[in-house]
């Protein structure tokens, strides 16, 4: 018997293999059925002229020091991100207002995803 981990659209499935001799027919196996992926939580709606910053990398986010209507300055973290066990500052563009914040703590997030926006 050979144990292994297969994915199949990115679920993973551990698995044992047995090696048949010349002949014998093989046993029928019955695959475990996937698990139903969690419901997407519905986004917040985003602010019209708005700058929307984005999640870099795929990673959890460990911080969010900002909250609505804050006023923020150039460089100001808004999201620490974790990714490869490093924390990742993520820092306003520009100077303006929180106008939506669209992530919590502890939520993981891929990359792209819409963190925040500011005003």
């Amino acid at each position: 018997m050979k144990n292994l981990r297969i994915t199949v659209n990115g679920t993973a499935y551990d698995v044992q293999v047995e090696e048949l001799g010349a002949g014998a027919a093989p046993a029928p196996v019955a695959a475990p059925a996937p698990k139903a992926a969690p419901a997407p939580k519905a986004a917040p709606a985003p602010v019209a002229g708005g700058t929307e910053i984005t999640a870099p990398m795929n990673g959890t986010i460990v911080n969010v020091p900002v909250s609505v209507g804050q006023a923020v300055k150039k460089g100001d973290v808004l999201v620490i991100l974790e990714a490869m066990k490093m924390e990742n500052e993520i820092m306003a563009p520009e100077d303006g207002t929180v106008a939506s914040i669209a992530v919590n703590k502890g939520e993981a997030v891929d990359s792209g995803k819409v963190l925040l926006t500011l005003k």
